[in-house]
């Protein structure tokens, strides 16, 4: 006899001990046993007219070719921060200030010092509390932001643009690590490097982009994960990459040589600068998938500390939230998981389109990094092909023979096989001020995918049978 086990681990001892040859396959039912869901999903699954949605969707995921075009303040790209006197934008989901944690409230705290509304930390929390400054997601004018994402209009953003569609994606500049506004700090040294990242390092990106023209990123991006990034915890190679490509630029730019000596100073100390470029070109090409009618792929997934959101194709604009996980992963000396703030950031949008998490195989050098190791990266991004409709046909990954990152996160899939994609972040303290504590690996709540295939379901085939009625 051979015996088959569907994932049910109490009857392995019984076959060990009897010696019987068996082989146990990872099962349980979907849906997490709901009945009325599970039989959405497999409705869903079974729709030729879904399967063509997704098809056309993940085509445009993956057919965009995301540019950098330039570089401004806020205000200047985004009509909304030039129209409306006192607005802030932040990551994740709507969130209002009585709902934000503590690294959010301190992004927030710093960015109202920073455009001078507010001369001292009482005034400017009295202001946000009473809301006479708005807060609205970056998602919602075309932005992301990492960890906090605070953008406030003085603040320089990359434009990433598609030239086939004329689409732009925006997102500001990393600070680099230790205390930095987006992890919630608002001190003197915080807003000391948001002058100079406005008064040297914005004019100086400026000048050289205009000398050197618009910068293809996905083939950068290709080849970094080629290098050992993954393009979200991870982006030494890419910002090698990018750095190389400027110096040209900086050279010609006529810029005083002291400023371009700080510019390239600051550039080789941050590992992490190519990552909201990363952002950025992940957003646009997020963004070309939307508005699909009946498409259940993924089109963004993200966190403010709070709320965990992802939307899908079909249902354009509208959230799918769930309470903020909290990270598993190592952290920095003196500091545990205790001191954790749940998930943050719009940076999970590098996993919505395969980066990140979903191939963490490309990554080995930080797989230690956020509490695994390298064979558990392999397996990891191995079992994320399984939720996605397909393979990116460029983003590829060495470690798997050079397979494609998988790409197109499925709501059906995810539901039905139990299964979350994998976002691999940076940690931070729950209390503002104090900054990064660690990184490691989450996972996006099934919650918000199961509400999604609720809601593209009562649209697509309508309403369903109650449990008690299914066969």
């Amino acid at each position: 006899m051979n015996v088959l086990n569907l994932g049910i681990q109490s009857f392995l001892p019984g076959l060990r001990d009897s010696r019987t040859p068996f082989t146990t396959v990872d099962w349980k039912p979907p849906a997490r046993g709901n009945a009325a869901l599970a039989w959405t999903a497999a409705r869903l699954l079974a729709d030729s007219r879904i399967d063509g949605a997704n098809a056309e969707a993940w085509k445009r995921m993956t057919s965009c070719r995301p540019v950098l075009i330039g570089i401004e303040t806020a205000r200047h790209c985004l009509p909304a921060l030039a129209s409306r006197e006192k607005l802030l934008l932040h990551a994740g989901p709507p969130l209002t200030w009585a709902r934000a944690c503590g690294p959010v409230r301190g992004a927030l705290v710093g960015a109202v010092l920073w455009e001078g509304w507010a001369s001292t930390e009482v005034e400017a929390e009295s202001l946000l509390a009473d809301g006479t400054i708005a807060l609205e997601p970056c998602h919602h004018h075309g932005a992301v932001g990492p960890m906090a994402g605070v953008v406030s209009p003085s603040m320089p953003l990359w434009i990433v643009a598609d030239p086939h569609t004329g689409a732009k994606a925006h997102c500001n500049l990393n600070e680099g690590l230790g205390k930095v506004l987006r992890f919630g700090a608002y001190g003197p040294e915080v807003l000391d490097r948001l002058g100079w990242m406005s008064a040297v390092l914005l004019p100086a990106l400026r000048s050289a982009l205009a000398s050197l023209g618009p910068i293809e990123l996905r083939p950068l991006m290709a080849r970094a994960l080629q290098m050992g990034d993954e393009l979200h915890n991870r982006n030494t190679a890419a910002t090698a990459l990018f750095s190389r490509a400027l110096v040209p630029g900086l050279v010609k730019s006529g810029l005083p040589t002291d400023a371009v000596i700080s510019v390239l100073e600051f550039l080789s100390g941050n590992d992490h600068f190519f990552l909201n470029l990363s952002m950025a070109a992940s957003k646009l090409a997020a963004d070309a998938a939307r508005s699909v009618p009946g498409s259940t792929l993924c089109t963004a997934m993200a966190r403010n500390g709070t709320d965990f959101g992802i939307q899908i194709s079909g249902l354009p604009g509208r959230w799918f939230t769930a309470p903020a996980p909290v990270v598993e992963g190592l952290f920095f000396a003196g500091y545990g998981a205790a001191d954790a703030a749940p998930d943050l950031g719009d940076s999970a949008i590098t996993e919505t389109v395969g980066l990140g998490g979903m191939s963490l195989a490309a990554a080995p050098a930080i797989a230690r990094f956020v509490g695994g190791n390298a064979a558990a990266a392999l397996e990891g991004t191995r079992r994320m092909y399984a939720l996605c409709h397909g393979e990116h046909p460029e983003f590829t990954i060495p470690g798997l023979d050079f397979r494609g990152a998988p790409v197109g996160i499925d709501a059906r899939l995810v539901v039905d096989l139990d299964r979350a994609p994998t976002i691999n972040t940076g940690i931070a303290h729950r209390r503002a001020g104090i900054g990064q504590i660690g990184a490691g690996i989450t996972a996006a709540p099934l919650e918000c995918f199961e509400s999604a295939l609720e809601a593209i379901g009562l649209e697509a085939i309508g309403p369903l049978p109650t449990a008690g009625g299914l066969r």
